[in-house]
């Protein structure tokens, strides 16, 4: 029986395999000939050679710009680029303290007033460096601090201790601890050996040629006292030719999300811990040099109790030929050693047979694929009025290119009227894992009490809502959102869903963004080819809610949360959904690897007029005070920073 098991999980996983080649085959092949259906049939092929020699020209730019995908496309980054260099304006230099402030901040009376030692691993700095550096220390307006300096140096570089034995003169608080090593133990050697000279409750991870804001001591003791912090990061900035205004990226992160940093080492900078949580365990350990600082993260996250993200940016990280903010190039084992580090994490939580792979964002923003527990059936909601083209369309496109195989289809039936749609319906009986299930009801369309009736119907494990006007792209799409919903710790899962243009309709929803402040979609507009923010179109990350449109929950859930809130007949109950599913303390994931196309609003047309407009604005409101304290508090995966006014992550002018 365990050989039969064994041999079982084996070709279970070389079917995934497959199906992974399969789906990156069908993404190329898709993009393909998506290309070339627009060379063909754009007018401007037929014009004269200098008109065809001007389209080059704007595709080159395409290219250029990150695929943006059209003039359109290209015009909207460079209003985004003006958007961010007049907000850049006020996060550099401009943002430190004026005298009053300081003197504020200075004498500042903590409850909790908590020594923090930065640990600061030496090694051949340039002499401007490092003065910038310990400047930044030393100008800190929380004053109990530590500077702890490891110097693993060479022998040509003797003026690195004298400059640090000429600043704890200066200071005169013995605050400066400097220390010459015997030998470089490299970045993860050195910075344990500043541990061991540190003396304080917490301790700070500071790079040896990088910048701190003067009021980041005195943001990370507020989130100590105020949140019982241990475990803080703050927003960062990489900067060029020893001008801290002359910004490079700035890296504006949401709050703690474990699929976002599993997949991306979003928190880097500038990090701050309680020292208990190294009880047991070493601080940066050696065999994850290059990515020593991302092993740390996952493993004492891991084990805080309160991680705080003080959205403010209070860390800047110097680029300059050698340094890891110039490019990965610069030290090519940072890959290999990230993906121990995932992995490793990853083992610790019980995961096997997974896969790490890079990304076309960057070689270490990864996707990760787990392991499909078992073959659990899942149950396909489709709610379905008339529009037999539509309803066509989607059923073809799951039965054709779907590689998972246990799944039923129920077609939740209300009130059409076309003869058209029955004679389909019709067709349908010729597959038994297709129902057509009649929902009778008087009045209005009520999105909610449809798929619920759909939903008690089901007979699988998971149910997945899916609109009539959706057609499957990726072919192991069901395999991509259940390796992600069959998690303990994971409510709601959705895909990346397009316009027919191949324009982003769905890639997760922000709460309070847009017109309503209610929600909206991120990266809404964006071409396809789109990295997205700091390459967030690129991995599955942790979102406040995914669209109803394509959305996979344990029927478990779905039921323990009520389903969909019926009172929100049309708008707004998927969100209303994940947030109570969020309520229950779990996450919602959105991944890119699922994608299908989305015409949305062919089935029920545009809420912008008439008595379409005034239903959403009464969903609206309710939807406001039934959630009011979530959205004061802001949506924990987006940025305050940025404007909720735009979905492209533009910053607040």
């Amino acid at each position: 029986m365990e050989d039969y098991r064994a041999a079982y999980e084996k070709e279970h996983i070389k079917t995934a395999d497959l199906a992974e080649r399969v789906a990156v085959l069908e993404a190329k092949n898709e993009e393909l000939a998506f290309k070339l259906d627009r060379i063909r049939n754009n007018p401007l092929w037929k014009a004269t050679a200098p008109l065809r020699r001007c389209m080059h020209f704007l595709l080159r730019q395409r290219d250029r710009l990150k695929n943006c995908g059209n003039l359109r496309g290209i015009m909207a980054k460079l209003k985004y680029k003006r958007i961010e260099r007049k907000a850049m304006e006020r996060y550099g230099t401009a943002s430190f303290p004026d005298e009053e402030t300081r003197k504020k901040e200075r004498e500042t009376v903590f409850a909790k007033r908590v020594k923090i030692s930065i640990l600061v691993p030496l090694f051949n700095t340039p002499e401007n460096f490092l003065r910038e550096m310990l400047d930044s220390v030393l100008n800190q307006t929380y004053e109990n601090w530590e500077l702890c300096l490891a110097d693993g140096s060479d022998d040509g570089y003797k003026s690195v201790g004298e400059i640090c034995l000429e600043y704890a003169k200066a200071d005169g608080r013995g605050r400066i601890v400097y220390r010459k090593l015997a030998k470089n133990e490299g970045i993860s050697g050195n910075t344990n050996e500043c541990l061991k000279m540190a003396t304080g409750e917490y301790a700070g991870l500071f790079d040896h040629d990088d910048i701190l804001h003067p009021s980041a001591l005195y943001e990370y003791m507020k989130a100590i006292n105020e949140r019982d912090a241990d475990y803080i990061y703050c927003d960062e900035t990489t900067f060029r030719s020893g001008n801290i205004n002359q910004m490079l990226t700035m890296h504006f992160k949401p709050d703690y999300a474990v699929d976002n940093l599993r997949a991306n080492n979003y928190i880097c900078h500038f990090s701050v811990f309680d020292r208990k949580l190294l009880d047991g365990t070493e601080l940066f350990r050696t065999r994850f040099d290059g990515s020593q600082d991302h092993d740390m993260i996952l493993r004492l996250t891991d084990r805080a109790k309160k991680v705080v993200h003080v959205p403010k940016l209070l860390y800047y990280w110097r680029s300059h030929e050698g340094s890891v903010a110039s490019g990965i190039d610069a030290k090519p084992y940072v890959v290999e050693a990230a993906r121990g580090a995932v992995a490793d994490h990853l083992r610790r939580h019980g995961f096997t047979h997974f896969q790490i792979t890079s990304t076309r964002a960057f070689e270490t923003i990864f996707k990760i694929r787990y392991q499909i527990v078992g073959n659990p059936k899942i149950s396909i909601v489709i709610a379905n009025r008339d529009h037999p083209e539509d309803l066509k369309r989607c059923i073809t496109s799951i039965m054709e290119k779907s590689t998972y195989e246990n799944y039923e289809i129920i077609v939740v039936e209300n009130n059409s009227r076309m003869r058209e749609i029955f004679d389909y319906y019709e067709t349908l009986k010729a597959f038994p894992h297709v129902q057509v299930a009649v929902y009778e009801s008087e009045g209005s369309f009520n999105y909610s009490a449809v798929n619920n009736f759909g939903a008690q119907r089901a007979q699988g494990d998971y149910i997945l809502l899916l609109n009539n006007d959706t057609q499957v792209i990726t072919v192991n799409w069901m395999e991509e959102l259940l390796m992600y919903a069959q998690r303990e710790d994971v409510g709601a899962v959705g895909g990346k869903l397009y316009y027919g243009n191949k324009t982003i309709q769905h890639a997760g929803v922000v709460l309070g963004l847009g017109a309503h402040r209610t929600a909206g979609h991120s990266h809404y507009g964006q071409h396809r080819e789109n990295l997205g923010y700091m390459g967030r179109l690129c991995y599955a990350q942790n979102v406040s809610a995914v669209t109803g449109a394509c959305l996979l929950v344990k029927k478990s859930l779905f039921e323990k949360a009520g389903g969909l809130d019926e009172s929100f007949a049309i708008s707004l109950n998927d969100v209303d959904f994940c947030l109570k599913l969020r309520r229950m303390g779990l996450l919602n994931v959105f991944t890119p690897f699922a994608e299908l196309y989305h015409f949305e609003s062919v089935s029920r047309g545009l809420d912008t007029e008439g008595e379409k407009a005034r239903r959403y604005n009464e969903e609206s409101a309710r939807f406001r005070e039934k959630w009011k304290e979530v959205l004061e508090k802001g949506d924990p995966y987006y940025n305050p920073n940025f404007s909720l006014d735009r979905s492209d992550f533009a910053l607040k002018i």
